[in-house]
């Protein structure tokens, strides 16, 4: 599925599944813009691009800022002449027991993972109303499907981010513009080895004992599911929730 000379941005580009998307697209000759909070990540995601058929170029972002929002999408229509795509990849989590939950946690919780791809998306919009054309991708999890234990409040802001979606989809149908949501299940990324509590590690044991495929998702995977719906093949599947979980949630 050739992306040559798309403009696509990708959020959470410097690590898991937000760095396997970019550099994914990259090889296939986009031009990706990755925006995260982590400038090393970020940096050493162009370095890991150069050479190739597409190029990586990182702005920082912070989600949970709108200042840094809008001076990044500034940075990306500065750089471009037009947005083609966009992958709402950046997430953040930390596995612990509702009652244990600081209230400051919820509020993180729902900034990064909610309220910062929709004030993103909305701005990057503009450039695709005004083109009739665009592909959104945001990245929910099998959590806001079915609920996850030890994720109550990050499984609330993974099932806005469906809902979101698909009252998105409808909207912007008019425009030609795809909107579309990838739900990944436990993948092999820097955030999840980051829960290192003894309940986040019996949860995480216990969640790929029940994959039927046995294992956890590496970060491609899900990547090749998002180029799919950033592709010409997908040109007429829009409010679309697809799980990609290796079978955990066959049902739900």
């Amino acid at each position: 599925m050739d992306m040559q000379g798309a403009n696509i941005i990708v959020t959470g580009g410097s690590s898991g599944i937000g760095r396997a998307t970019a550099l994914l697209l990259a090889r296939e000759g986009a031009r990706v813009f990755v925006g995260d909070i982590d400038e090393a990540g970020g940096r050493s995601a162009e370095a890991e691009a150069a050479g190739g058929a597409g190029s990586i170029r990182y702005f920082r972002l912070d989600l949970a800022d709108m200042a840094s929002i809008t001076a990044f999408v500034a940075s990306v229509n500065g750089a471009t002449p037009s947005v083609e795509g966009l992958v709402n990849a950046a997430g953040w989590d930390k596995v612990e027991p509702f009652m244990e939950n600081d209230p400051a946690l919820w509020e993180k919780l729902i900034g990064i993972n909610l309220l910062g791809p929709i004030r993103l998306t909305r701005q990057v919009l503009t450039r695709m109303v005004e083109a009739r054309s665009g592909k959104i991708v945001n990245i929910s999890s099998d959590a806001g499907r079915v609920g996850s234990m030890g994720e109550t409040v990050y499984s609330a802001t993974k099932g806005g981010t469906i809902a979101f979606t698909k009252a998105l989809a409808r909207e912007m149908a008019r425009f030609q513009i795809n909107v579309n949501c990838v739900c990944p299940g436990p993948t092999d990324t820097p955030l999840l080895h980051s829960q290192t509590s003894a309940w986040a590690l019996r949860i995480r044991e216990g969640l790929t004992n029940a994959i039927p495929f046995r294992r956890l998702a590496q970060p491609i995977e899900i990547a090749e599911s998002i180029r799919f719906f950033l592709s010409p093949g997908s040109a007429f599947v829009t409010g679309q929730v697809l799980s990609v979980s290796g079978g955990l949630t066959m049902a739900g």
